[in-house]
């Protein structure tokens, strides 16, 4: 069961398993500073309590404690080379141990928050296209031209998966958005086909019967008949 602690100075809350919650509310410590309810918000986006106590040989000391590190520390291993820890699913106030783990300093350095304007770590804006890089082993590889961030973003997750494991960072995507910029994809790939296609198919000859021209009447010629003309008389002289 998942317990939401109100915190002091946000309307955001912090989120614990059963047996974190169990932690604060029973160890005799955690309970006397009374921790559930003095709990804050810290500006890197961590649950944080804090207080300031007066030395009796002057001066004043201000205690800090991380949630996060304070449940991971209790409940996790740790080994010399992780010593960071961190949210799976980089919400920080997410602090349910399924949630946490130790992480070297490389790790966490590739799991921050992205800085790049696409919104998406790894995902550049160039012209009117996105396009997708990683680093590994000190080399920054090139995954490739997409048209959606969604679509760049999700090359980035699985190149993520396949060289860090469980230790990469993976982007956040809306399910909604990545379905919707898919689908677009394959229906621009779809009508690149059929036009390429359109453009291979033989052409078809057209030849149009030409009508034959309407046959003229033989128009008869009547040529009249000329007049016979008379017979001149041919007398015979007497001798």
């Amino acid at each position: 069961m998942a317990h939401k602690i109100k915190l002091r100075n946000s309307n955001e809350k912090a989120v614990v398993d059963d047996k974190g919650y169990k932690y604060l509310t029973t160890d005799k410590y955690l309970k006397g500073i009374d921790i559930v309810n003095r709990l804050r918000k810290h500006s890197s986006g961590c649950a944080v309590f804090q207080r300031t106590k007066k030395q009796k040989k002057g001066g004043y000391k201000t205690e800090t404690i991380y949630l996060h590190k304070l449940l991971a520390e209790k409940f996790l291993k740790k080994t010399r080379s992780n010593n960071l820890v961190g949210a799976k699913n980089g919400n920080k106030l997410d602090c349910r141990i399924e949630n946490l783990s130790f992480r070297s300093r490389s790790t966490a350095s590739r799991q921050r928050k992205s800085s790049s304007k696409a919104g998406y770590t790894g995902v550049y804006k160039e012209s009117t296209r996105f396009r997708a890089v990683i680093s590994h082993k000190g080399k920054s590889i090139h995954i490739g031209m997409f048209d959606t961030a969604e679509e760049a973003a999700d090359a980035y997750n699985k190149k993520s998966k396949e060289f860090y494991g469980d230790e990469g960072k993976i982007n956040s995507i809306p399910k909604a958005a990545l379905a919707a910029a898919k689908k677009a994809a394959k229906e621009k790939v779809k009508a690149k086909a059929d036009s390429r296609k359109a453009k291979a198919a033989p052409k078809k000859k057209t030849t149009a019967k030409k009508k034959a021209a309407p046959k003229k009447k033989a128009v008869k010629k009547v040529t009249a008949k000329k007049k016979a003309a008379p017979k001149k008389k041919t007398t015979r002289k007497k001798k």
